[in-house]
């Protein structure tokens, strides 16, 4: 049997069709255990996934890609989980996917412009990151059985593949190690097939992002750790401390002014990272009727630019829920996603006052920027524009498809965070509407860029409807549907379609 280095070395094979093994020929780690959990956690709660991580020695014992031990993952998984509402594919996997790819693998499947994949795991797991990320022609697993709308947690004897597209001479398969129900998939590959040992694959290197085929913007789900075995027990043992902790941070951070509970939050391992231009520290701070602009990363940021502004502001929300509104230390104010009224309640709001806004109008954890909604340009020329990230490493601090509510709380529920605050240059009067005759496109675009700069993310012209339209499958305000995992584009630094 040939290696895979040699696959990779016959180039760009047009009349070819590659078959390849998923987990064995691109995936650098051995263990689907994480995988699972992810599923037990996202889609099944806490308590399942606590079942699936106790029952871990059973499936080592079995074998994870063995018959025994994927099955008993599979079925704590997706057991009683509504098959309607499944999402987690197409929102939580394709990250963790692609961060586990390796680039000596990705590289030899890429030398074939027709390639069908195989996997163990559930159609349901794999589908969308090999169709829309990874740029695989069909796949080959099996799918979940289901009653009355609900998984029962078992999978199909046999595993579906488009046999059309194997019917040609030059079939070429990579695997690691071919299983029973994959053999009669790998009996077509007439040129031969390449086995991939795991030792060669403990030497390969992960898939740097800018090498994907699809850049991952959008993605949901509340666990941001791999959650191997070690890890979610690490996990699950934080827990009761944790959550004590969490509510301590939030009580003190809502309840004591920031320069008392700034050092408290630190000492607690939430610390807060502060930045301000030159510029910006040499001017007039009390100046009144300040609009400052920031990019989206979670419902506390307006919060930390009140904090490191060092004076009250208001802030304008589209979805906060009602308990946040009612504990914020600061004024916020309801928009309507009506233009006309929404300017006039952020005018009456500047008139008395500085303001946050935060013009994409959701937030974005990757390292990307959403549209800016060019309203606020229209509003003042005293324009702020503020860098905002935050770095967690167990839960991530928003959701698309769970309660609001909790964020801050699973924000503070990361052993450390760190909120990072950049206070950039105020706009020159030549760079804003009523001043420098720019049109709000233009101003909302330009304070893009600079806070895009100052972070080193990529500016894009995807919106608020499109983030919950692929992770949710609405636009984040109805309940209308649409088809699961929809496909949208990258456009780097346009904003189609203005208010």
């Amino acid at each position: 049997m040939a290696t895979i280095p040699l696959v990779h070395k016959t180039g760009k094979l047009s009349n070819s069709v590659l078959v390849f093994d998923f987990e064995g020929t691109m995936l650098r780690s051995t263990s689907l255990f994480p995988y699972f959990m992810l599923v037990a956690f996202e889609a099944g709660g806490l308590l399942r996934s606590l079942l699936l991580l106790l029952s871990y020695p059973l499936v080592w014992l079995a074998g994870e890609e063995n018959h025994m031990g994927l099955n008993i993952m599979v079925f704590l998984s997706f057991f009683g989980i509504k098959k309607d509402t499944f999402r987690i594919g197409s929102s939580v996997l394709p990250k963790f996917f692609l961060q586990d790819v390796g680039r000596e693998g990705f590289e030899a499947v890429q030398s074939f412009e027709r390639k069908v994949a195989a996997s163990k795991m559930p159609r349901i797991m794999v589908e969308c990151v090999l169709k829309e990320y990874l740029g695989v022609d069909a796949v080959a697993a099996r799918e979940m059985k289901s009653f009355h709308g609900y998984y029962v947690g078992l999978l199909q004897r046999e595993k579906k593949h488009d046999k059309p597209l194997l019917d040609c001479n030059n079939v070429v398969g990579i695997g690691s190690q071919i299983k029973n129900d994959e053999q009669e998939l790998f009996s077509r590959c007439k040129v031969g097939v390449y086995l991939v040992s795991n030792a060669e694959k403990r030497t390969w290197e992960a898939l740097p992002r800018e090498r994907y085929p699809k850049p991952v913007i959008f993605h949901d789900g509340r666990l941001a750790l791999r959650p191997t075995p070690l890890s979610s027990l690490a996990l699950f043992m934080w827990l009761p401390l944790g959550l004590f902790i969490s509510m301590l941070r939030f009580t003190i951070g809502i309840s004591l002014p920031f320069k008392v509970s700034g050092p408290i939050l630190s000492f607690l391992g939430a610390g807060t990272t502060l930045s301000k231009s030159q510029v910006y520290q040499n001017e007039e701070s009390e100046q009144k009727g300040t609009l400052y602009v920031c990019n989206h990363r979670t419902l506390l940021d307006p919060l930390y630019i009140s904090y490191v502004v060092d004076k009250p502001l208001s802030a304008v929300t589209y979805s906060l829920s009602r308990f946040n509104e009612l504990v914020s230390p600061i004024r916020t104010i309801r928009l309507t996603r009506d233009r006309e009224k929404d300017r006039e309640t952020m005018g009456k709001m500047l008139s008395s006052g500085s303001l946050v806004v935060c013009p994409e109008g959701t937030t974005c954890r990757e390292p990307y920027l959403l549209r800016f909604s060019p309203l606020f340009a229209e509003l003042t020329d005293d324009i702020v524009p503020v860098a905002v990230d935050v770095q967690v490493g167990m839960f991530y601090g928003t959701t698309a498809a769970g309660n609001k509510a909790l964020d801050p709380f699973y924000l503070f529920l990361n052993p450390k965070t760190n909120y990072c605050v950049g206070i950039l240059e105020r706009l020159k009067r030549c760079n804003t509407c009523q001043a420098g005759g720019k049109s709000r496109i233009e101003v909302a675009n330009y304070v893009q860029s600079e806070i895009g700069k100052a972070l080193g993310f990529a500016c894009t012209g995807f919106t608020r409807k499109d983030k919950y339209m692929t992770l949710v499958g609405h636009d984040g305000v109805c309940n209308c549907k649409c088809p699961s995992g929809a496909a949208v584009s990258l456009h780097k630094g346009r904003i189609p379609n203005p208010n």
